[in-house]
């Protein structure tokens, strides 16, 4: 092993390598193609940054200058490169390489000048990666090693294209190696087209899949499943937690729950930006934040130090799924648990997704109120505090409270100050086993009440049982059956309640609109049931007759059209049987047209309108003045015959003989002062002739 690259495993704390770091750095497989498939925390960046260690370096123990690229190293999502990018930058940090990210929802120009200034690995997701080729902004002459990192979900996620892609911009000569969880056929006729002789390297543990897990089925009534996933993270107290959902509509909603109880939380989802994504990471890592509700785009990858726990809020669709949830947690030998929610009409699919799985569970209930405070409780007991000697500041302070208050009041206050700092557990239902709700149990004594009100009231056991708690001071549980007959009503009542009854009743026995209630001795005769009919007595229905064809007249048709052929006669309507029939008069051509608008007086002392009709020539007194240069004033007759100067002109504004009015054509506007060439009184024009 190159030593840059052993002192930074030892730096570390890297003692022993994992199975599968082992298989790909052995002496037989450097320089070859590898499709790697090992299970989930095995170890697997750490293990494809060993491998191609000696394609890059060669020889040396560190990197010359920068510049193309010597490594490509593709990942599935953003979190998953990140990821990447800070694991090979500890293990290559002191052989001196400067590693790159190029991530989705990023900024190109970023990345494009890093990419400028030179980079030894490119951690990338295919989509940008894809686009930054394309864009001539990376250079792949040099590269020597392509790495597919969980290959499989990349293909699961519709990026078999941008693969193809990417590879064939790739030199021939590179190493192309391949790590996933699985191996399915897509994946193997992927390697069998980019890969030269591929060695197959399949890692199995020693013991069964995800051997450090404890995984446990919980069985919850539908109605608990938020309030068990408190119980249940206040049960573990883990350093981190994270809640799978299927939807982000639930991650949603699970989010405010938890952050409305005092719980440190964030959300992971696909509709937030990267720069969210990345922040939520943060915080868990550092501490700042305890539980994160993600969907699966979370599963893939992640790792945080301190994830103890794993919640499956919904049922995840496949085995391949429940194993990379589980996976989160678990990792380079730490422990952790895999809890999945299963509401009893579930339980069957749960068993089916843990059989594929070939994982073994522990069938139990969600923890319940007593539960957590009993965990609580033997964490306090266990708790550092109690050896750990108060600070030098404080020492004053704690002889202060041991002289004012006695030692059951400094538990009291202990205990109430260590519950106020988290979230009260919650009281969870029996589930049940899926099926129909318990029968009823026996009611016990009772009496039984007439009640004067019945169907032909419109009584109903649901007006007549509200009524009678309401007026009876009592509750649901202290009335039985409720029998409503025509004209009246029975009701049974537990005997313990009888006399709050009669007591809130009065002597009377009235309740509401008049009704009241009288005291049977004994239980009433409700009379003999009508049985139901049964089918055997009913009147056998035979078949029905089958429609007959032949029966319905033949379709005649239209018959075809002639237009030289003779018209049918008119026919006269038949008359009504009040009013005589009218004697049918055959049309003229002197008649009046059907439809024709009656003439009126008027009309009749009007001359018939004809287009060759000629105008009446205007008399004198209708003309307009002769042009004499002057402008016409308008004058508007007073009441008292008096003219203003602010009349209307006689006839409008927009006569005819108004010289101002006329249209003149662009280009032909007339100068001033020169006489028009229209009228009777206009000039003749010269006729135009040649130039002298």
């Amino acid at each position: 092993m190159i030593q840059t690259i052993a002192d930074a495993l030892a730096e570390q704390g890297y003692d022993k390598m994992t199975p599968v770091q082992e298989a790909v750095t052995e002496a037989s497989l450097e320089g070859a193609d590898l499709l790697v498939s090992a299970q989930t925390g095995s170890g697997k960046t750490v293990a494809f940054g060993l491998a191609i260690a000696p394609t890059l370096l060669g020889e040396r123990t560190t990197f010359g200058p920068a510049g193309a690229p010597l490594a490509l190293v593709i990942a599935p999502t953003r979190e998953l490169a990140m990821q990447v990018s800070r694991e090979l930058t500890w293990l290559y940090g002191k052989a001196g390489a400067i590693v790159t990210t190029c991530v989705g929802g990023m900024d190109t120009r970023t990345e494009r000048r890093a990419l400028d200034r030179g980079a030894h690995i490119v951690v990338a997701t295919p989509g940008r990666l894809c686009d930054h080729i394309k864009r001539n902004n990376i250079d792949l002459t040099d590269l020597r090693a392509v790495v597919l990192d969980e290959a499989d979900e990349m293909l699961d996620l519709g990026f078999r294209e941008d693969l193809e892609f990417i590879l064939g911009e790739s030199p021939e000569s590179r190493r192309t190696l391949m790590f996933s969880a699985t191996v399915p056929a897509a994946i193997a006729k992927l390697a069998q087209g980019y890969q030269r002789d591929a060695q197959r390297v399949s890692v199995v543990s020693d013991g069964k899949q995800h051997a450090d897990i404890e995984y446990r089925a919980l069985t919850v009534n539908p109605r608990d499943t938020e309030n068990a996933i408190l119980n249940i993270l206040r049960f573990y107290e883990a350093k981190n937690a994270i809640v799978f959902c299927n939807t982000r509509a639930a991650v949603a909603r699970l989010t405010t729950r938890l952050t409305n109880r005092n719980f440190s939380v964030v959300a992971l989802s696909g509709e937030l930006t990267q720069s969210e994504r990345t922040n939520a990471l943060q915080s868990l890592r550092d501490g700042r934040a305890r539980v994160c509700v993600a969907t699966d785009v979370a599963a893939r990858g992640i790792d945080l130090p301190n994830l103890e726990l794993v919640i499956h809020a919904d049922l995840p669709t496949n085995a391949d799924t429940l194993l990379h949830r589980s996976g989160r947690t678990g990792r380079a030998g730490r422990k952790g648990v895999s809890a999945l929610i299963v509401p009893p009409k579930m339980r069957s699919k749960a068993t089916r997704l843990l059989g594929w799985a070939k994982l073994s569970v522990e069938w139990a209930l969600p923890p319940s109120a007593a539960e957590v405070n009993a965990a609580d409780q033997e964490r306090l007991l266990n708790d550092d505090a109690w050896t750990t000697p108060a600070p030098e500041d404080a020492v004053e302070f704690v002889g202060t409270l041991v002289e004012r208050y006695t030692p059951e009041q400094l538990a009291t206050a202990f205990v109430n100050l260590h519950r106020s700092r988290g979230s009260a557990p919650e009281e969870l239902s029996n589930p049940g086993d899926g099926k129909e709700s318990a029968p009823r149990m026996e009611f016990g004594k009772s009496v039984w009440f007439t009640v004067s009100t019945g169907r032909n009231d419109g009584a109903e056991p649901r007006t007549l049982l509200p009524m009678l708690c309401r007026v009876g001071d009592m509750t649901r549980d202290d009335i039985g059956a409720i029998r409503v007959q025509p004209r009246h009503s029975y009701v049974e009542v537990a005997e313990g309640a009888v006399s709050r009854l009669v007591s809130a009743l009065g002597p009377d026995m009235k309740a509401e609109d008049g009704v009241t209630l009288t005291r049977l001795d004994g239980v009433p005769d409700f009379g003999p049931k009508s049985p139901r009919p049964d089918r055997g007595d009913r009147p056998a229905r035979g078949p029905k007759p089958a429609y007959e064809k032949s029966s319905k007249p033949a379709h005649r048709g239209k018959p075809a059209y002639d237009p030289d052929g003779a018209k049918p006669a008119y026919k006269p309507r038949a008359p009504r049987d009040d009013a005589p029939a009218a004697e049918y008069k055959p049309r003229t051509t002197d008649s009046k047209p059907r439809g024709a608008p009656a003439k009126s007086k008027r009309d009749a002392t009007r001359p018939p309108k004809s287009h060759k009709t000629e105008r009446t020539p205007m008399k004198a007194s209708d003309k307009p003045a002769a042009k004499s240069g002057a402008k016409a004033v308008w004058k508007k007759p007073s009441k008292d015959g008096a003219t203003s100067r602010d009349a209307k002109p006689e006839g409008g504004y927009n006569r005819a003989s108004d010289a101002s009015k006329r249209f003149v054509p662009p280009g032909k506007a007339k100068k001033p002062g020169k006489p028009s060439t229209r009228g009777p009184d206009a000039r003749p024009s010269r006729p135009k002739g040649p130039k002298k």
